[in-house]
């Protein structure tokens, strides 16, 4: 039995790659709603005041990408080749780059932000697009790995954000459609706990 348990929002946000890597692996896990009483009760035990926060047993790991990383490295989600995990990596902090504007405008300026995000995204996603053609993987390496869930994720808030983002992107789409159609991955994303769940914590999407 898994003493794996993940304190976060009732929401996608910053959690959901982290569902996505164990469902599809398999990997049991309980959550735990930190929204109840977030002030008073969980933002004190957070190590950096925010979520979400790993539980595996008694040790705890903060921050989302150090999550991934953990488990990846815990079950072979992450390459042991440099080279390799440096792709790895690479695409982890890019998505960053793309995910942290998106939260600066989500939060305080979607209105008036939205378009001008959205008008940005063709250059940042054709940098992954020319990788994946340069690289030529099934994934982000030949296997896949903790940062394929990071980037199914960026991938499906943007498609949400703009449906048509990836139209001009025939490898990331395929990518994406690939990501998505794995057995478990389909399973839990045809469900209503995931299509009714909140993308972000103030219904902006």
């Amino acid at each position: 039995m898994s003493n794996y348990q993940l304190v976060y929002f009732p929401l996608r946000g910053r959690g959901q790659a982290t569902r996505y890597l164990f469902v599809d692996n398999g990997i049991d896990y309980k959550e735990e709603d930190c929204g109840k009483d977030w002030v008073k009760t969980y933002k004190p035990k957070m190590p950096f005041g925010q979520p979400p926060l790993l539980k595996d047993g008694d040790f705890e790991v903060a921050q989302s990408n150090t999550i991934m990383r953990y488990l990846g490295r815990k079950h072979g989600l992450y390459p042991s080749d440099l080279q390799e995990a440096a792709k790895v990596d690479m695409i982890t902090d890019h998505v960053e780059d793309i995910r942290g504007p998106y939260v600066r405008m989500i939060y305080p300026n979607y209105e008036n932000g939205k378009d001008d995000y959205v008008k940005t995204l063709p250059e940042k996603l054709g940098y992954i697009e020319n990788l994946f053609k340069k690289w030529g993987t099934e994934y982000i390496t030949t296997k896949i790995s903790s940062a394929d869930y990071i980037l199914l994720d960026l991938l499906d808030i943007l498609l949400i954000l703009s449906p048509t983002c990836l139209d001009a992107l025939p490898t990331i789409k395929a990518y994406y459609d690939r990501m998505a159609s794995r057995p478990n991955l389909k399973k839990y994303r045809e469900t209503e706990e995931f299509k009714k769940m909140p993308v972000n914590g103030n219904g902006k999407q």
